[in-house]
């Protein structure tokens, strides 16, 4: 708890912190958000059509993969008077975060279609928005964010393997 205390007392006492955190949690919900941006990418970018289809695969897989994760582990969500909850949730579940997960996957994969460090610049804010909303601990992030490097690297091996055409 005292990561978490620290967190919110630092960086979640700033204004505008908690604001931003819950639309960064709407965003990733069921890593709609990363769908959302994949579907608009293969629209508007016919030739890249299969690996922008593979950001949402990647982002979606991870998430499911998180889920499962959570039901076979049963961690309760942080649950102590110090902690401030800022956001509902789906579950009761908290490990591993399946926004840390979809968003890693997510960045690796957009990082690697269109060359921009998004790992570096998407992760971290996602895996400290969990933390100043008070629904995951510090683990719970860190292990998302693990799966959801693997299940990019799955995506992509599978576009290595079966080609880009």
């Amino acid at each position: 708890m005292k990561i978490l205390n620290l967190v919110q007392g630092t960086v979640g006492a700033q204004p505008g912190v908690i604001a931003a955190a819950r639309g960064m949690s709407h965003f990733g919900e069921h890593a709609l958000g990363w769908v959302a941006i994949a579907g608009l990418g293969a629209a508007l970018d016919r030739p890249r059509r299969r690996q922008w289809a593979g950001v949402a695969v990647g982002a979606v897989g991870a998430h499911a993969a998180s889920i499962v994760i959570k039901r076979v582990v049963r961690r309760p969500r942080p649950n102590d008077p110090s902690v401030q909850v800022n956001v509902s949730t789906p579950s009761k579940l908290s490990f591993p975060s399946s926004h840390a997960t979809s968003t890693t996957a997510a960045a690796v994969l957009l990082g690697r279609l269109t060359g921009l460090p998004l790992p570096a610049v998407l992760v971290p804010p996602m895996l400290l928005s969990r933390l100043v909303l008070g629904v995951h601990y510090p683990t719970d992030v860190l292990a998302g964010s693990a799966l959801g490097a693997v299940s990019a690297a799955v995506v992509l091996r599978a576009e290595q393997k079966f080609g880009e055409k």
